[in-house]
């Protein structure tokens, strides 16, 4: 049984990422709601510290545009609230242990069985909370920074996974380590470019693209082949533009995907409520 404790509480959590910070705000069970922020400097972490009300701390993390809905929540929370982080950022994690109400939760807390020891927190806690929420085997795609692959069997037992350089990361590094290439921002293209390319731009889209896509298409048919009734969750930054391509480019492919970004919340969410 859940802990009753738990129910109404509010809370944050926060997965410090290689680019940003993901913050949620949740009362018990519920998300209420998920933002990204920058990596925040040190003077910010101690005015976090200093707050001495919820709202006043939500209008430090919460980005300009980004509005609670002028709720009032210090009635019915314990202040500070607690702040669950899970990081892969170990400059950001040092920086926010000066908040007073902090858990780090680390890959020994996450109940996936057969993991190794450098097992990323953040792959581990979005294959926890996709598993948990839509059943197991699982295997979870997260484009992000890096595109990572990380699976688990039906008795909740690593597979194991792959890592590749995401596509801003593949498109940076041609424009960083040539003398020639220009830089291609991903963001300036929502449908697939022409595969065979008349010109240098043209063809980092391509070359780029379609050998990411076909790399997933690869793991998903090889994930099938290895579990049949398997379930495949897409996250990160690129999710949406890759579900896209997808679709376009492997309708098949892309049709059960389940495509959810606060994966990673799902994982904190079950620690918290089954362990307290």
């Amino acid at each position: 049984m859940k802990p009753q404790r738990h129910r109404e509480e509010i809370w944050l959590a926060l997965e410090i990422g290689n680019s940003r910070l993901h913050w949620a705000l949740f009362i018990g069970e519920t998300l209420y709601s998920a933002w990204d922020t920058d990596h925040l400097p040190e003077s910010v972490i101690q005015q976090l510290a200093e707050c001495q009300t919820l709202d006043d701390l939500l209008e430090k993390i919460f980005p300009p545009h980004h509005k609670t809905g002028g709720e009032n929540f210090t009635l019915s929370s314990s202040f500070p609230p607690r702040l669950l982080l899970a990081s892969v950022v170990p400059s950001q994690t040092v920086i926010l242990q000066s908040y007073p109400n902090i858990r780090v939760i680390t890959l020994d807390q996450v109940p996936l069985k057969g993991v190794y020891p450098t097992l990323g927190i953040d792959r581990a806690l979005a294959l926890w909370g996709a598993g948990k929420t839509w059943g197991f085997p699982m295997l979870v795609i997260d484009g992000g920074t890096a595109l990572t692959f990380t699976a688990t069997d039906a008795n909740q037992c690593l597979v194991g996974g792959a890592i590749l350089p995401g596509l801003g990361l593949q498109f940076a590094t041609l424009a960083q380590q040539t003398g020639q290439l220009p830089f291609v921002e991903k963001g300036n293209f929502a449908s697939l470019p022409p595969r065979f390319a008349l010109n240098t731009t043209e063809a980092i889209k391509s070359g780029v693209i379609y050998t990411l896509l076909a790399g997933i298409k690869d793991f998903i048919e090889a994930w099938w082949q290895l579990f049949p009734d398997g379930k495949i969750a897409i996250k990160g930054g690129d999710r949406t533009l890759l579900l896209n391509y997808l679709q376009a480019l492997y309708p098949e492919i892309a049709a059960p995907l389940i495509v959810e970004q606060n994966l990673i919340f799902w994982g904190i969410r079950e620690i918290l409520m089954n362990n307290g």
